[in-house]
């Protein structure tokens, strides 16, 4: 039990010392780590499978079998960076949405030591990584994604993988294609499970 707390206390400590970092450099937090405050089912007669866990974690506790429910912002976006972290287990399918239109894929792909444009850190359907950097199941991968117009850069856990790629269309499961209309942040509930910490946000001009 001690070792328990000890280990969530420190998870909490790591987690308020990204946040206050993210929010000198001008990032407010989308998710707040208590509940599910600003957020909403994309399908609100949908399957709900997310839960918000001590530490500050948002977890899809998506059963094998189950069809779960993607989760979006309420607030929409249109030009900005987003910083996330996500925790996918091996074999396990998920995906974040730049204005509920461009999917960064997320895949429990580590053992497969390879890229692929239905890889993790894809541009889902229209890009691979420009190099592989997938983490194992039970390790925490982190992303810096910037959206302006439709270029997209994405540096996933320290390296970046995809450098200003234009991409003309959605990437597919989208919301709706007004392609030059602000879009909510979604988080892909439908696939597998996943989890998510420190979602912080800064709109640029």
């Amino acid at each position: 039990m001690k070792k328990t707390l000890l280990s969530a206390l420190a998870t909490f400590v790591v987690v308020c010392t990204a946040v206050y970092a993210a929010e000198k450099n001008g990032f407010i937090p989308l998710f707040n780590g208590k509940d599910l405050t600003g957020w909403k089912l994309r399908n609100p007669n949908g399957k709900n499978f997310w839960v918000v866990e001590p530490g500050g974690v948002l977890r899809n506790k998506l059963p094998k079998g189950e069809h779960g429910t993607d989760l979006i912002s309420e607030k929409k976006f249109k030009n900005f960076t987003v910083k996330y972290e996500y925790m996918v287990p091996d074999g396990s399918n998920s995906g974040f949405y730049l204005r509920g239109r461009y999917e960064i894929q997320i895949l429990g792909d580590y053992k497969s030591g390879k890229t692929g444009k239905g890889g993790n850190g894809a541009i889902y359907s229209f890009k691979e990584p420009d190099m592989f950097v997938s983490k194992p199941g039970d390790q925490w991968q982190t992303v810096e994604a910037t959206i302006i117009g439709n270029k997209i850069t994405v540096i996933m856990n320290g390296k970046k993988i995809h450098n200003n790629v234009e991409v003309p269309a959605p990437t597919g499961g989208e919301i709706d294609r007004n392609l030059n209309e602000p879009g909510p942040i979604l988080l892909q509930g439908d696939h597998g499970e996943v989890a998510f910490r420190n979602i912080m946000i800064k709109e640029l001009d």
